[in-house]
């Protein structure tokens, strides 16, 4: 072969190697969200999805996949194949579940090393709250009258493990009082519970209560951020309160790892404009959360070390029955 054939396959090839590149998303697109429809991953996955599309140029289908308390859709998109055409939407419980499958002694579901994250989009402290009209008018005084009847009152969570069900049990341990934890599939059925007298009290990210909370439905009591929340200013965090213990629920956007590195660069430059958004920026501060956006690099970093405090945190909590 002479060298001009060469030359000829060589720029061939490129082509071939550039039109590959460029065919992505060649078909409709995934966003998992492992939650059912009303909470914050729910909340923060639809104004996300729709504004990704329209920078994408693509049909985005978000699927609620909800059970195991994130477990059942988190797995599934850690199976999916990685070409780009399925995305997660998880929040701070994606950490979480691997260790609390460890504590139980079964195989987890999936693990961290199966998603590479693309970028964060919120990150908001829990925020205690109650029905509007329950006795306790502070933190002070719930935790005074739950210490009086150990057990008496219940809370309600996304399930074992998750992203309600962790900033309680730290509550609980470092201020000695005892409830009830009642489980449920998700953010938005946990906070139906607790308006419907099922339960007394939950721990849910802002954009789960909010609404709720200015209809004069809800009364928040408490949070576990370490500064005021722009969304409730009024409300003191649990470290004023002589509660030193935090937590964050934030929400972030994952793909399957192997993911073709020129897809991982276009969801980042697409999400990177979804989150200054006006329309999107706009939608999840409506809805109590606003936005706290990190590009992978920072994202990781963040993610790791975020992890070690929420495993350790599932290993003081231990099997549960």
């Amino acid at each position: 072969m002479n060298r001009r054939a060469c030359a000829a396959l060589v720029l061939l090839a490129s082509s071939l190697g550039a039109a590959a590149q460029t065919a992505w998303p060649d078909k409709p697109i995934t966003m998992i969200v492992p939650f059912p429809p009303g909470g914050v991953a729910d909340t923060v996955a639809r104004p996300v999805a729709e504004a990704l599309a329209k920078e994408l140029k693509a049909t985005l289908i978000v699927e609620n996949k909800a059970g195991a308390g994130g477990a059942l859709g988190i797995s599934a998109a850690a199976r999916a194949p990685a070409d780009g055409h399925t995305l997660l939407l998880s929040l701070s419980s994606i950490s979480i579940l691997p260790e609390a499958d460890a504590v139980l002694g079964r195989r987890p579901a999936y693990t961290l090393q199966q998603f590479r994250p693309i970028a964060r989009f919120t990150a908001d402290p829990t925020v205690f709250v109650v029905r509007a009209e329950a006795p306790w008018k502070t933190m002070a005084e719930f935790i005074a009258d739950a210490k009086a009847k150990p057990g008496a009152y219940n809370y309600g969570s996304s399930g074992n493990y998750g992203t309600m069900h962790v900033p309680m049990e730290m509550l609980k341990s470092q201020a000695g009082f005892r409830m009830t934890h009642i489980p449920y599939t998700g953010a938005g059925p946990a906070v139906l519970a607790l308006l419907g007298g099922q339960v007394d009290a939950v721990a849910s990210g802002p954009a789960t209560v909010a609404q709720q909370i200015r209809a004069g439905k809800l009364r928040a009591l408490a949070h576990w951020g370490e500064r005021p929340l722009a969304t409730l200013p009024e409300v003191p965090s649990l470290t004023q309160l002589g509660h030193p213990v935090t937590f964050a629920q934030w929400s972030g956007l994952f793909v399957p790892s192997g993911t073709p590195e020129d897809i991982v660069a276009k969801l980042r430059a697409a999400a990177r404009k979804v989150a200054t958004d006006p329309a999107v920026v706009q939608t999840i501060l409506r809805a109590g959360s606003p936005i706290d956006y990190q590009d992978a690099p920072d994202f990781q970093g963040y993610w790791d070390a975020d992890t070690k405090v929420m495993v350790d945190a599932v290993r003081r909590i231990g099997k549960l029955e």
